[in-house]
């Protein structure tokens, strides 16, 4: 029988392997249906930017379902573990999310991670119960930390937020596919479909993507471009690669050659 290739995340099983953010976008119709698109069964809310409390304006309840689609708090915009702390403590207060992303920025030119905020705020966040997805470099030492505090998925940036600049080391994040068992997510950096692609290649579990679809000049293509690269690049890591080889070699044997 044919073991069923799982993406879990803290001990929930998900469809897609594809998360899609909900900003930037021209309105809130147009990033329902890039989602819808995109096929995704996770979708990224900002606490601090995106209205899921104020009945008084449009809520996002109001066109993406959180009862089919997994709502994903984050604290995009912190700069401090304090900040960050109290966003997820308010996201649980108001949806009870427990499953979270944390990201505190360093700086606000290239929103790089603070490596030692991070860390700090898993570790407490971790000890209230919240299972957590962390942003965080694509640096062994710093994710192997993460994993070691409580983090229930690494997720390290391919270049920085936005840049659209694709895959920048490789290296890294074969060595952090290499060393956990965690679910492994790039985050951050993506410009396009080949991208998703081979980050999935790579061995990584997922591909979280937000600008290069919002930002798209036909987002609903590009978000459906998206879902099969993730599904491409899954399929053809799970196949597994030929060797590659410098040299070239022929597709038919020379046995029988007339």
């Amino acid at each position: 029988m044919k073991k069923k290739d799982l993406f879990i995340i803290g001990k929930k099983t998900f469809s897609s392997r594809l998360i899609v953010g909900t900003g930037k976008y021209k309105n809130m119709l147009e990033c329902a249906k890039a989602i819808k698109i995109s096929g995704a069964d996770i979708v990224t809310v900002a606490v601090r930017r995106v209205n899921i409390s104020d009945k008084s304006k449009p809520l996002l309840m109001d066109y993406i379902d959180p009862k089919k689609i997994t709502y994903l708090p984050n604290t995009a915009g912190c700069f401090t573990s304090d900040e960050a702390l109290r966003t997820l403590r308010l996201a649980r207060e108001i949806g009870g999310w427990e499953l979270v992303k944390l990201e505190v920025l360093g700086d606000k030119k290239t929103l790089f991670p603070d490596a030692i905020e991070t860390l700090k705020s898993t570790e407490i966040l971790t000890k209230e119960g919240f299972k957590v997805m962390v942003y965080c470099n694509d640096d062994p030492l710093m994710a192997k930390r993460l994993e070691n505090v409580g983090a229930c998925a690494i997720m390290p940036l391919a270049a920085p937020i936005g840049s659209g600049l694709g895959i920048q080391n490789k290296i890294n994040l074969k060595i952090i596919r290499h060393q956990t068992k965690l679910p492994l997510i790039v985050d951050a950096g993506i410009g396009q479909a080949s991208d998703a692609a081979l980050a999935m290649e790579l061995g990584c579990d997922g591909v979280l993507v937000n600008t290069a679809i919002a930002k798209a000049r036909k987002p609903f293509e590009m978000a459906e471009a998206m879902k099969f690269a993730v599904i491409a690049g899954r399929k053809s890591f799970i196949s597994g690669r030929i060797k590659p080889n410098l040299f070239g070699s022929a597709s038919t044997s020379n046995k029988g050659l007339i």
